[in-house]
């Protein structure tokens, strides 16, 4: 791939990048921001491996998710939402952003049941994607969703 090839790929998907996340990170800007800058920096530095054989999103995205899952590898789910919320007002500046409690709600996650559900209803992935973003079966992705958005339903309090 030629380095103007990636850079219109990157132009057009860099808002959706950023919003996955932006979401995986709970809302945490900086964070997601600074996930972003390795991500795209990780996927030039591999972009001559690129074929275009898939979508580029997905391409970028497995390699977002994964850059993810390594910064994340230290740190923990919290157990409540209670627990996010306080985490959260104590050490981040992000309190006043708009989807607060879906980010907090988020936050009691795994990273895996976090990744599968951002990626199908904030970004639309089909499953079939979601498993080659998160190098996983159909099945395991279809478990990770049903569980999270029963945790999610628990968190948040909301009846079907």
């Amino acid at each position: 791939m030629t380095r103007e090839a990636f850079i219109t790929h990157v132009e057009r998907e860099q808002e959706a990048l950023r919003g996955f996340l932006l979401a995986l990170c709970c809302g945490n800007k900086g964070d997601a921001d600074d996930l972003a800058q390795d991500a795209l920096v990780k996927a030039y530095l591999s972009s001559a491996g690129y074929r275009d054989k898939g979508r580029f999103r997905s391409w970028l995205f497995k390699i977002a998710y994964n850059t993810f899952l390594n910064h994340k590898a230290g740190s923990r789910t919290m157990e409540s939402i209670d627990e996010a919320r306080t985490l959260v007002s104590s050490t981040s500046a992000e309190s006043s952003f708009e989807h607060q409690e879906l980010y907090l709600a988020l936050r009691t996650l795994p990273p895996k049941e976090r990744s599968s559900i951002t990626l199908f209803y904030l970004n639309g992935h089909s499953i079939k994607e979601i498993a080659l973003i998160t190098d996983t079966s159909e099945d395991a992705v279809k478990k990770q969703l049903s569980r999270g958005r029963d945790k999610l339903k628990e968190v948040l309090k909301l009846t079907s």
